[in-house]
């Protein structure tokens, strides 16, 4: 297997693009590859086939690539749960809560989970595409390195770096990554890319000369600045897509540790639906459906949403004929407490919740991950979905006798799912990817507004269009001819 790694010199700076795209362009050439991220910090995550967790992005990269998640393909999935700790995930499993200089201390051993899944996956595809996280030139992160140049001299493969040009200094940002780099690592960069360039490429082009002379590193391509590109997102939140003439508004809770908001990407894109995230300070505005999304850690999310004084403004939106949803952890806040005994999430054992529904929820040491296909009842209509679930929480009451999804087979045994109120006013479901479903979606649309007639998008299509339209842009703009050089010649110089 042929292994290419690509870099960044800042967060943002295009390293999952740029691995999504490489994926399509070598994929349609018919090469059998893969993604590969050794570690990956972000609470949007998803669940493969076998029933493990990975960063949003692998699976994204996996689709890109033309093949089904799996758990090698993410080793290490680090989820924030507090400012310092975060829940560390190894091969799709939760092993335990890590604050930061414990997992500094700890990277080792996951070196070793990384390299297993390396090896694995060596046996099965022509290319591994590599993302790295962050910046190579995190001085105080270089001890110990998994994730950017200490792994790549483990396995010894050639890198490539982007920079984000739209961010300004981007000569100055490849420039100082290269030279914080020691020698074997500079040694292993052989090109850069520049990202979101929007302008006259001939007034780059003194620029690019100059850099490649400076460093020795040729620039394999300028990628242009795409409008409207809408891809699942890592972690960054897309919050400026506010319409003034939309037919459905719809409100989700920022709350600080939210989760997989790419819940929301199907509504988002919907030229007639407009989606308010509301922030810290924020009042919710006048909309017809209030979300609470997803959580990495119920409790302390809770406490901020009470201490914004959002749940006031939630019992009056329903007072005035308003809809509410909650997914997953957002189910859980509806109830009327939530109890973490075991510490899974946070210090915190309880929590009165805003007793909207009558159910309680008690968080577990065992995470239920599982892909699933569900009847969705709603509006007096069976309505076919699928989605997966990632929670750690059980939910029982006297609410979930009257279940928004039933299931026909689930891997844990479970018949139903989440709670629909008696006056129909209130939702929760654990199940995320509930939009992604375009008949789905039209179904909680027309809960909204029965009269609202709208076309639902459909995620997946419009996934694979973005796709193609990025491997289109590589196949454009980048030296792919170079970028195979530089792989090939590093594997032939490596097997002398």
């Amino acid at each position: 297997m042929k292994t290419l790694m690509v870099q960044g010199t800042t967060s943002d700076a295009g390293k999952s693009t740029l691995v999504a795209a490489l994926c399509r362009v070598f994929a349609n050439r018919g090469l059998n590859v893969a993604p590969f991220k050794p570690q990956n910090m972000a609470l949007n995550s998803a669940v493969t086939d076998d029933g493990g967790e990975i960063g949003r992005a692998q699976a994204l990269q996996a689709i890109a690539a033309k093949v089904a998640p799996e758990t090698d393909f993410n080793p290490i999935l680090l989820k924030p749960n507090s400012d310092t700790g975060a829940q560390v995930i190894i091969h799709g499993k939760a092993m335990s809560n890590m604050e930061a200089g414990a997992y500094h201390d700890y990277k080792k051993v996951a070196m070793d989970a990384v390299l297993t899944s390396h090896n694995r996956l060596a046996k099965r595809f022509d290319l591994l595409l590599v993302e790295g996280a962050g910046s190579p030139a995190e001085i105080n992160l270089r001890a110990n390195d998994i994730a950017n140049m200490g792994y790549a001299e483990a396995v010894d493969c050639p890198v490539i770096i982007i920079a984000d040009i739209d961010k300004g200094g981007v000569f100055a940002h490849l420039v100082g990554t290269l030279a914080l780099l020691s020698e074997s690592e500079q040694a292993r960069v052989k090109g850069f890319v520049i990202n979101r360039f929007r302008g006259d490429i001939s007034l780059l082009q003194s620029g690019l000369d100059w850099l490649e002379q400076y460093t020795g590193k040729p620039v394999l391509g300028v990628l242009p600045y795409l409008h409207d590109l809408a891809l699942d997102a890592e972690d960054a939140i897309a919050i400026d897509n506010t319409l003034t003439n939309a037919s459905v508004n719809i409100a989700v809770l920022l709350v600080p540790h939210i989760s997989n908001h790419t819940d929301f990407d199907a509504l988002r894109l919907h030229p007639n639906i407009n989606i308010n995230y509301v922030a810290h300070t924020q009042a919710i505005p006048d909309v017809d459906l209030i979300i609470l999304p997803g959580s990495k850690n119920v409790l302390s999310d809770l406490a901020f949403l009470k201490n914004e004084g959002w749940d006031t403004q939630i019992k009056r939106h329903l007072r005035y004929g308003g809809k509410v949803l909650g997914i997953c952890g957002g189910m859980q806040m509806l109830g009327n407490s939530i109890n973490d005994p075991l510490g899974v999430e946070s210090s915190l054992q309880h929590m009165p919740g805003l007793a909207l529904s009558d159910f309680t929820s008690t968080l577990t040491a065992q995470k239920i991950l599982s892909n699933v296909t569900a009847t969705m009842q709603l509006n007096n209509q069976q309505t076919l979905c699928s989605g997966y679930e990632i929670h750690a929480g059980i939910s029982q009451g006297e609410a979930l006798n009257k279940p928004f999804l039933s299931f026909n087979e689930h891997p844990n045994g479970f018949t139903a799912d989440g709670f629909i109120s008696d006056d129909n006013a209130i939702a929760g479901t654990y199940l995320h990817g509930l939009f992604d479903q375009a008949s789905a979606t039209l179904q909680i649309l027309k809960w909204l507004k029965a009269d609202t007639v709208t076309n639902p998008v459909n995620i997946n299509k419009h996934r694979e269009q973005q796709l193609e339209r990025l491997a289109a842009m590589c196949e454009t703009h980048l030296n792919i001819a170079h970028i195979i050089k530089i792989y090939e010649g590093h594997n032939h110089e490596r097997t002398k």
